[in-house]
C-alpha cells in the first residue's frame, strides 16, 4: 500500500476548484441564477422519477390528514436538486421554508434557537446534515421525535434543564456523505431518498426548460450536445448553457445549435466526454509519465501541479464513475478507456489491459 495515500481529507476547508466550470459546487452565479431556474412543485420538476413518485406519495397523504410530512432526508451528489425539492415540499405543503446549514450550527444553543422560532408546519432545510456538531445532533433527536428540546440554563451541579415545547415541523435534511450520518439520526426520517445522476435524454429536458426560462433559442441537437457534457448534474448543464449562450450571442446569431455548441465549450475546454483540463492533466500524467500507474496519489498530484486534496476530491470521483481511472491499494491506474479516450495506445504490460500481470508482475 503506498503511505501517500492514506493522508486524511480536509473536509472542513473551502471546496476545492469551486471555480471549475464543470465543478458541482454552486458559486455566487449559480446561486442567483438557480433561484429564478427552480421548478416550484412535483410536476415541474424533471427527472428523478422514484424520488418525486414516493415523495408527492407522503406529502398528498401528509396533507389529506391535515398534519406536518414526516422528516425526509435526501441524499446524493451536489447539483441534483436536493436544496430544490426542499422548497418544492414547502411549496406542496403550503408551509414557509428556513434554509441553514450543518456547519453554521456549532452548538446547541444555536440549533435551539432555530427550533424555538419554527412556526407549526414550517419546514426547517438543513443542508449539509452530515457537518453538525455533536451536542446540536443530540438535541435534533429529541426535537424530531418527540417536538421538544431541554434548554440547559447554568453550568455545574447548578445547571437546571428546561423543557421546550416545540410545535410540530418538518425537517428536511440534505448530504453529499450520508455514510457519516450516525444510525439514531438517519433512522429518525420518516422518508430517505438517494438522488442519482441524470441521464442525457434528462439533462435535455432540463437545458431546454432552462433555455425557455432565460429566452435562448436552442436546436435539440445543441441541447443533446450539452447534456452530453454535463457529467449527468443538472447544475453543471444549466452552467455550460449560460456559457454557451454567450458564444453563441456574440460569435453567432444567438441560435445554439451543435455546432455552437461544440465550439463554445471547445473554447472553455469541456470535452466530449465532459472532462476539463484537470482531468485531462491527471489522465495525460497517469497515462504518459506513468504508463498507466500504478501510481500514488501525492505522486501524480505533484505531477499535475495541484494539491493532492484536488486531485483526490476534484478529478478523481468523476473519473472513476466514468471508467476512466481506477484505484487500487498499489495506486492509481488507468483504465483502457482511458487509453482511448486520449487516443494513446497502452503499452502490453498496462495493467488495465492485461488483468493481473500489470499489478503483480511484468
Amino acid at each position: 500500500m503506498n503511505w501517500d495515500d492514506t493522508a486524511p481529507s480536509t473536509e472542513d476547508a473551502a471546496p476545492a476548484g469551486a471555480d471549475r466550470l464543470v465543478g458541482p459546487d454552486a458559486d455566487g452565479e449559480d446561486t442567483a441564477v438557480e433561484a429564478a431556474l427552480r421548478p416550484k412543485d412535483l410536476a415541474e420538476f424533471v427527472g428523478q422519477e422514484r424520488v418525486r413518485e414516493q415523495l408527492d406519495l407522503v406529502l398528498r397523504a401528509a396533507r389529506a390528514r391535515g398534519a406536518t410530512a414526516d422528516h425526509v432526508l435526501l441524499s446524493g451528489a451536489p447539483g441534483l436538486g436536493k436544496t430544490t425539492l426542499s422548497m418544492i415540499i414547502a411549496a406542496e405543503m403550503g408551509a414557509p421554508i428556513r434554509i441553514t446549514s450543518g456547519p453554521a450550527i456549532q452548538h446547541a444553543g444555536d440549533l435551539a434557537a432555530i427550533l424555538s422560532s419554527l412556526q407549526e408546519g414550517e419546514v426547517l432545510f438543513l443542508d449539509e446534515i452530515h457537518r453538525m456538531s455533536r451536542p446540536a445532533e443530540e438535541m435534533l433527536y429529541m426535537a424530531m421525535e418527540d417536538f421538544r428540546v431541554d434548554v440547559i440554563v447554568g453550568k455545574g451541579p447548578g445547571a437546571t434543564a428546561i423543557p421546550l415545547e416545540l410545535p410540530p415541523f418538518t425537517l428536511v435534511g440534505a448530504t453529499t456523505r450520508a455514510g457519516l450520518l450516525p444510525p439514531p439520526l438517519r433512522d429518525r426520517f420518516g422518508f430517505t431518498a438517494h438522488m442519482e445522476f441524470y441521464a442525457p435524454a434528462e439533462l435535455e429536458r432540463v437545458i431546454h426548460r432552462s433555455a425557455g426560462l432565460l429566452d435562448v433559442e436552442i436546436e435539440a441537437d445543441g441541447a443533446a450536445e450539452i447534456a452530453g457534457r454535463s457529467r449527468g448534474t443538472p447544475r453543471i448543464a444549466n452552467r455550460l448553457l449560460r456559457r454557451v449562450r454567450d458564444y453563441a450571442q456574440v460569435k453567432a446569431d444567438g441560435l445554439i445549435t451543435r455546432e455552437i455548441a461544440s465550439q463554445a465549450l471547445g473554447v472553455y475546454e469541456v470535452d466530449a466526454r465532459g472532462l476539463d483540463r484537470l482531468d485531462r492533466a491527471v489522465l495525460t500524467a497517469l497515462l504518459k509519465l506513468f504508463g498507466g500507474g500504478p501510481v500514488g496519489l501525492s505522486t501524480l498530484a505533484v505531477a499535475v501541479g495541484e494539491e493532492r486534496e484536488t486531485v483526490e476530491e476534484v478529478a478523481e470521483p468523476f473519473l472513476v464513475r466514468e471508467g476512466l481511472l481506477a484505484r487500487t491499494p498499489r495506486g492509481r491506474i488507468g483504465t483502457p478507456a482511458a487509453w482511448a479516450h486520449l487516443g494513446l495506445v497502452p503499452p502490453k504490460h498496462q495493467p488495465g489491459g492485461s488483468g493481473q500481470q500489470g499489478l503483480f508482475g511484468p
